[in-house]
């Protein structure tokens, strides 16, 4: 008996010095301002695969696989400044740190709320489309750079759209079907609840979804991961809008297990910074969530962001240097009030139910639905009589200067340049009194304001899973379903005082629906168009990432099927037999592939490699020749293919932070689709016509080296820079294919292939640079300055002039006069000048009892400079002849379109936080 409990006794003490033996790395992260515990920071130790995520209460500990010695132990949450702490990890022992604190980024959450702007991050008319939103989330040097130094110029990272980038709430992919991209306006003026982001660089491994090559970003809606109180803030800038106020209150989580988040926010102008802007949109955004037990929890999130404003136009080099960067030609004086003919209208409610399932505490399962619906809206003016745009090349001065005698009247060309410069906009009183004169006389309107709708309505479903099958190896795997209906019409917004407006093309005067001949239309009456774009989405990924000391790599694959079909509602008079009904189903296969590793050099020194070929459908937009007359597909639609690949050597240590990436990227089979007025359509039975373009087989390449750099020279001065060498250009030569109607009926018409290889891609300067420091002050004060240069910007060329029929008349044999050189030199791609842009930008914030006050302003392009965004040429002069014509002119008819960066702006915004 007694030996039995000595054995006991020894075998107790025996674990209790185990025990003791352990070694453990422990600790807490409370928040800097209220103390109160942080979950969700992640927790890692640098140069190893010990990562992990503080539990509620702000916790964590690491307990195997520590590395012994000195180590860094880096600590990161969104919305904070991420820190880095020095310990010593000794065997058999305990390190404890029982408090380690994150200070709020308060810089990080105001400049999201400048960058994000719709008209910088979806406009229409722009040649390339801004993917700064996608990059706000992440810490990366270079990419920080780009969202917040260079997006005022369209700067594409890598030369993708943001159609190459996948953005998710709560999980659920929210780029839009008919272009790729997705749509900003749906969210627009909740910054405080959009900062919860896990954002991923290229095609590396991410938690939610297989990803694109652009990045992928998932924002964290979930009530229970706001932070607990109430913020109030006023901003007022010179950008978009010119005031915004916005109150959020989160409560955290409660005692019952509920949580909940809610925002609301006005921003509006009179008129932003282009004249005529005018800017209004509510914004209002709620998410409850109920923590059934430890294992479950449900989520409901709800956003409306209800917004209007006016659009600016692009201008030919003429009219900038007549009016300056912030003319616009859309609107003009009514009754005394400026009135915007092109008014885009955004309201489509977004619904989400979000299950998150702790299966166990290595496994967790989460199950979404999201349902989206509402209407997008662009107004513009219809027209049977003159072009009412006051920049109708007819109605500018250098229409009258001609080195032909006979078409020269320096008069009349002075008389234009003085009512432009006097006036120069739309003339709204005109437009009436032309319909009241034509009614007067029998007839029906000929002026009319109304708006191209598309009416969607998207369900959306699925389900992550998320396992940490070892210590070392974790697997990703999720399923995807959509399903989207999108009306697509033209409404009635505006009879301008006339009776009625003719329902006929107005070229051909057929009927838009021959079902209803005839139709006269009214205010509020689907007119011109009137169909219906189906879509059905499905794919499942899985992914495998393994993290060891040393190296940490990936493998992922995902498959999936896409459908597009048109369902005609008007019978076109244009296409009879091609319009009603339901069209063609366009089936579509999504493959992908992926891998990657990171291999640790040492815990400063580290090599990635990331690797991804992606198959996917092209866009509802690029897939239909015409879809608002009849079912016709470009010719040779087939899937898009993209293949990317990056490189790079990464350097962290205390005081320096860098990145040094080279990327290529390849997009073959892609489709693009352009509408005109052509003069000189060499090969058709008519030489001028409005035509549609549709280029199918383009193949781009995307290549160059990304830098980033951050070095902390003081605990108070970080000194920063970036640098962008690229080149974007089209690698083949894709095909033409031109089709209109005439008298005759639907012409369509091979042109053969058009000589794009080695032309430069537009969209923002393909180079850039930025050095600059950042003052960050004890007393809670920062002020950063930056000077930023951008080259190597093209304009946007034309298909048509670069096929053969360019140097043919209509007989097919060459023009008479035609010079090999000059034609070079007419087709040569115009290179935008280089620039520089100052910014400046700097916060204050005071504590006031357990109250706090923030402080942000900034100001960009200190320096005033006029700087050229984008711009394309107008292929209105289609051959040889014409073109030529053109430019031996003074000035210019028909030049190239451009869009005009902003000069001085500011931003400033107080904030109350409780």
């Amino acid at each position: 008996m007694k030996k039995t409990i000595l054995t006991v006794l020894f075998g107790l003490a025996a674990l209790f010095t185990m025990h003791a033996q352990q070694t453990i790395v422990k600790g807490q992260v409370v928040d800097g301002d209220s103390t109160e515990p942080l979950t969700d920071v992640v927790v890692s130790i640098k140069g190893t695969a010990l990562t992990q995520t503080t539990a509620n209460q702000g916790t964590f500990e690491f307990s195997s696989g520590l590395p012994l010695g000195e180590q860094s132990l880096v600590v990161k949450k969104n919305g904070y400044l991420p820190k880095e702490y020095t310990i010593i990890i000794t065997e058999g022992k305990t390190v404890d740190i029982s408090t380690l604190i994150l200070n709020e980024d308060i810089g990080e959450a105001e400049d999201f709320s400048i960058t994000l702007t719709d008209e910088e991050l979806d406009s229409d008319e722009s040649v390339s489309s801004n993917t700064s939103g996608i990059l706000q989330s992440s810490k990366d040097v270079f990419a920080r750079a780009a969202a917040y130094e260079f997006s005022a110029t369209y700067f594409k990272v890598r030369g993708l759209d943001s159609e190459n980038g996948t953005l998710l709430l709560n999980g659920i992919r929210m780029n839009k079907a008919f272009n790729g991209r997705p749509q900003w306006g749906n969210w627009g003026g909740i910054n405080d609840v959009m900062r919860n982001q896990d954002f991923v660089n290229g095609s590396k491994a991410n938690d939610y979804a297989f990803g694109s090559v652009g990045g992928t970003t998932n924002v964290n809606l979930r009530a229970s991961s706001y932070r607990k109180g109430t913020r109030l803030s006023y901003a007022s800038s010179n950008r978009s809008y010119r005031n915004r106020v916005m109150a959020t209150h989160a409560s955290g989580l409660l005692e019952n297990g509920w949580s909940y988040a809610v925002t609301a926010g006005r921003r509006w102008a009179d008129e932003g910074y282009a004249e005529g802007t005018i800017y209004d949109a509510n914004s209002i955004f709620g998410s409850i969530e109920k923590k059934i037990n430890e294992k479950h929890s449900l989520n409901f999130t709800s956003i409306y962001t209800p917004n209007r404003r006016g659009k600016a136009a692009g201008m030919t080099q003429e009219v900038f240097d007549l009016k300056g960067n912030k003319y616009n030609s859309y609107w003009g004086y009514q009754d005394g009030e400026k009135r915007n003919s092109r008014i885009k209208e955004v309201e489509e409610p977004i619904l989400m139910l979000n299950h998150y399932w702790t299966i166990s505490d290595k496994t967790t399962l989460n199950t979404n639905i999201g349902y989206q619906t509402g209407h997008i809206g662009n107004s513009r003016i219809d027209y049977r009589a003159s072009n009412p745009d006051p920049t109708y090349y007819k109605k500018l001065p250098s229409y009258y200067i001609s080195n032909n005698p006979a078409f020269n009247n320096p008069a009349e060309a002075y008389n234009r340049l003085q009512e432009f410069l006097n006036d120069g906009q739309l003339n709204w009183d005109e437009l009436y009194a032309s319909n009241a004169s034509a009614n007067m006389q029998g007839y029906h309107d000929v002026y009319v304001s109304y708006e191209d709708r598309n009416d969607d309505t998207q369900w959306s479903f699925n389900s992550i899973l998320n396992t940490e099958i070892t210590e070392n190896i974790s697997i990703d795997a999720a399923v995807n379903y959509t399903t989207l209906k999108s009306h697509n019409y033209a409404k009635v917004l505006d009879l301008l005082g006339g009776t009625g407006y003719e329902d006929a093309d107005k070229f051909l005067f057929t009927d838009a629906n021959m079902l209803d001949p005839n139709r006269i239309v009214q205010k509020g009456d689907t007119f011109k168009y009137n169909f219906n774009l189906l879509s059905t989405s499905y794919d499942a990924f899985a992914q495998a990432q393994f993290k060891y000391n040393k190296v940490d790599f990936y493998v992922g694959g995902q498959y999936g099927n896409t459908t597009f079909q048109r369902e005609g509602l008007y019978q076109n008079g244009n296409n009879p037999t091609n319009s009603l009904g339901k069209g063609e189903k366009l089936d579509f296969t999504k493959l992908g592939a992926k891998a990657g590793l990171t291999y640790k050099i040492s815990g400063k020194h580290l090599i990635d490699l990331n690797g991804a070929y992606i198959q996917d459908a092209p866009t509802m937009r690029n897939s239909f020749s015409n879809s608002r007359e009849s079912h016709n597909v470009v010719n040779n639609l087939t899937e898009v293919k993209t293949t990317a690949f990056d490189a790079s050597y990464i350097f962290r240590s205390g005081i320096l932070k860098s990145r040094l990436t080279g990327y290529y990227s390849k997009i073959e089979d892609a489709t693009e689709v352009a509408f005109y007025y052509g003069d000189g359509l060499t090969g058709l039975s008519d030489d001028r016509a409005f035509v549609q373009e549709a280029l199918d087989g383009i193949d781009k390449q995307n290549m160059g080296l990304e830098f980033g750099v951050e070095a902390q020279v003081t605990p108070t001065i970080k000194l920063k820079g970036a640098l962008a060498l690229g080149e974007s250009v089209y690698t083949n030569n894709p095909n033409v294919n031109l089709s209109y109607v005439n008298q005759s009926g639907p012409q369509n018409f091979d042109y053969g292939k058009a000589n794009l290889k080695d032309y430069h891609i537009a969209g923002g300067p393909q180079r850039a640079a930025s050095v600059g420091f950042e003052y960050r002050d004890p007393k809670y004060w920062w002020f950063s300055a930056t000077a930023n240069f951008f080259s190597n910007a093209y304009v946007d060329v034309t298909a048509i002039t670069r096929t053969k029929y360019f140097a043919l008349d209509n007989n097919g044999i060459q023009i008479v006069g035609y010079d090999e050189d000059v034609a070079k030199e007419l087709l040569k791609q115009e290179k935008f000048d280089n620039y520089m842009l100052v910014n400046l930008v700097g916060g204050k914030s005071w504590k006031i009892g357990n109250k706090y006050i923030g402080l942000f302003a900034s100001i960009a392009n200190v320096l005033g400079e006029d700087y050229k965004t984008g711009g394309y040429e107008q292929a209105r002069s289609a051959n040889y002849t014409t073109l030529l014509e053109d430019t031996q002119r003074p000035t210019r008819n028909f030049g190239p379109k451009y869009w005009f960066g902003r000069g001085t702006t500011y931003f400033m915004t107080v904030n109350f936080r409780f």
